[in-house]
């Protein structure tokens, strides 16, 4: 008996279209072009995902830097002498006391410049 494939197949085209929607012409509404443009999309929202971490760090790096710098210090200095008194806070960390504790972040310095 021949097993025809039309459900299935159908099934599969309304997923690819329904991933799709929301773009521009043909690439939401021909399965071909919709097929192609999906597995774009999911290669970059891969990729991207991995990406944003290295721009968050960047943007933390940022913040620290600009912080240290209002009190005298580059950013390279401020980690280094974190280091050398054996402080182990991370960059997202140091960034957020950088902003929503100027206090706190000024004692760190004071405290990494002593060491």
């Amino acid at each position: 008996m021949r097993i025809k494939k039309g459900v299935t197949a159908h099934r599969r085209h309304k997923k690819v279209l329904a991933m799709t929607k929301g773009q521009r012409a043909t690439r939401h509404s021909l399965y071909r072009r919709a097929h192609e443009s999906m597995l774009h999309s999911l290669s970059y929202a891969y990729s991207h995902r991995r990406e944003r971490k290295g721009n968050m760090r960047r943007l933390w790096i940022s913040r620290i830097n600009a912080a240290s710098r209002a009190h005298g210090l580059t950013y390279g200095q401020f980690m280094n002498s974190l280091k050398k008194s054996c402080i182990e806070i991370n960059r997202k960390m140091l960034a957020d006391m950088a902003i929503r504790e100027p206090d706190t972040f000024a004692e760190l310095i004071r405290f990494g410049q002593n060491a």
